[in-house]
Order: structure tokens, then sequence, then C-alpha cells
């Protein structure tokens, strides 16, 4: 039944058009052409209020399936979140490349969303059922928007960090083989590497208080359902893990100036545990949150 829904094929043309976005990001690359660029932009941001539409129909869809007493926003089982997931994620790559301007980062951006969305509309169940009752709470739909805006910071932090390493590691054999000759070809046309290093912390920057903000609004939630703050649920305790995470980065770069390779690396060790966090307790630990699997 959930294949049948408009919210599911409005999802399909959102998946098509974030395809098609990223295949012209990196097309960009390869010709240097701003209309090509243009493009891509404009073909992301389609497929972004395609899918805005899809997550409202979604939300009508649940009222009308479930009734109004049990009606609820489209953020409660994994295909819903990995959908909120690829919106969060070109929503804030689309405000910071119409901020900053470097749409080359889309190239590297864009993958995660269409990685998402093929996943959710390949692999996992998009019925609407009712909610379990530890998610009959207003504090889900705080606790889902405020962590999944600090996971998009951190995956386009994520591809910036991919992007600085493939980029500075290319200067360096340029350098030693070619002196001050400016570089060119298909790594030419990525953002300098300062460039790149400072969009890494601004996404960070974006995505610490947001998961900040989730680990607290997480807590309220849990107190609210299970009467205790905080119990070292397996995703509690990796939620902690990656907020230390990023809090090390934070502090390194404000004491210590980290910048550059280690910053990078750092960034993506961050992703990698979000997405643990995210994906690998909910399929793979027992816990609290298992219905994040359903």
């Amino acid at each position: 039944m959930g294949s049948d829904l408009l919210s599911t094929q409005l999802s399909n043309l959102t998946t098509i058009a974030y395809f098609a976005s990223m295949v012209m990001y990196i097309a960009y690359i390869a010709t240097k052409s701003n209309k090509v660029a243009l493009i891509a932009t404009l073909t992301a941001l389609a497929g972004f209020l395609v899918q805005t539409g899809a997550i409202g129909m979604r939300w009508y869809e649940s009222y009308a399936i479930l009734g109004s007493e049990h009606g609820r926003a489209p953020m409660t089982n994994m295909y819903e979140s990995v959908v909120f997931f690829a919106w969060t994620i070109v929503g804030l790559y689309l405000a910071m490349e119409w901020k900053y301007k470097y749409r080359a980062v889309g190239a590297f951006v864009l993958p995660i969303a269409v990685w998402a969305m093929l996943w959710g509309q390949m692999s996992l169940n998009k019925s609407i059922d009712p909610l379990v009752p530890a998610l009959q709470s207003n504090w889900l739909t705080y606790h889902v928007i405020t962590c999944f805006i600090g996971y998009a910071g951190f995956a386009i932090a994520c591809g910036v960090s991919i992007m600085y390493l493939i980029k500075i590691g290319k200067e360096e054999r340029h350098m030693k083989e070619h002196g001050n000759k400016p570089m060119g070809g298909i790594l030419g046309m990525l953002p300098p590497t300062r460039v790149l290093d400072d969009y890494n912390y601004r996404a960070i920057m974006i995505g610490f208080p947001m998961l900040t903000l989730g680990i607290i609004t997480g807590a309220a939630w849990a107190f609210y359902a299970w009467g205790t703050y905080w119990s070292w649920d397996p995703k509690e305790t990796w939620s902690l893990i990656v907020w230390f995470i990023y809090a090390a980065f934070l502090h390194a770069r404000f004491t210590r100036g980290w910048a550059g390779r280690k910053a990078a690396w750092l960034s993506i060790i961050g992703f990698a545990a979000t997405m643990f966090c995210y994906l690998g307790v909910n399929l793979y630990l027992s816990g609290l949150h298992s219905y994040g699997a359903a």
C-alpha cells in the first residue's frame, strides 16, 4: 500500500531530480560551465520543493489513513526519517550555496541525499502505521527536526572535507612538480583549500548546536515516555559520542587552531560516527530506540 501513496510517487520524482542535479554538479566541475551549474542548482531546488510537498502530503495521508486522533508528523519510522534526512541535507546545502556561491560543493553533497532517497524508495517499508505509545508526543517532532538539521550540517561538512583532502593532496603534488604555476584541470574548479576548510567549520557550527538541541529535546521526550531523562540506551550513548567528537573539533579549532587535514579527518570521522548513531544503532543494536528500524 505504501508505494501507492501520492507522497511516495512525489518522493520518486524527488529522487530523480536529486540524481539529475548530482550529475549536473559533477558535469559543472568537468565543463566549467556556469549554465550547467545553474541548471544543477535549479534542479536541486525543484527536487527540494517537490519533496517538501511529499512530506506535507504524507502528513495529510497519515490523518486520512489513521484518523484525526492518530495522524502524525511523517518522521517516525526508518523510511520517513531517511526521506527527512535527504530533505534537510538539500535544504541546508542550498541555503549555504546561496550564501557562499560555491556550486562545486554540490557534487560532493548531493550524492548523500541521493543515496538516502534511493535506499528509502527501494528498500524500506513505506506504509503508514499507528505510532507505538513511546512516540506519541510532540517532543518527537522537536527532537527529530533538531537532530536531522544537525546531521545535515555534518553531512555537508563531510562532503566538503573529502573535497579538501582531494584538493590539498593534488595541490601538494602540483607544487612539487610545477612550483607556483596555477593548477588547471578538473580539480582546479574546486574551491580553494582555505575556503573548503572554512566551509567545513561553518557547516559544523550549524550542526553542533542543532545536535545539542536534539539531545536536550530527546532527554525531555525520554522523561515524558519512560520517566527518566537519560538511561544510557545505545542511541543515547552514541549521540553523546558524536557530540563529544564535534565538541572536540570546535575546542581544538578555537584553542589550538586546528585546521586543514586534521579538521577534515575529524569531520569525516564525526560523520561516520553520526551515521552509525543514526543507522547502525537502529539496525544492529537493541534498546529503547529499536522501533526506529521499523
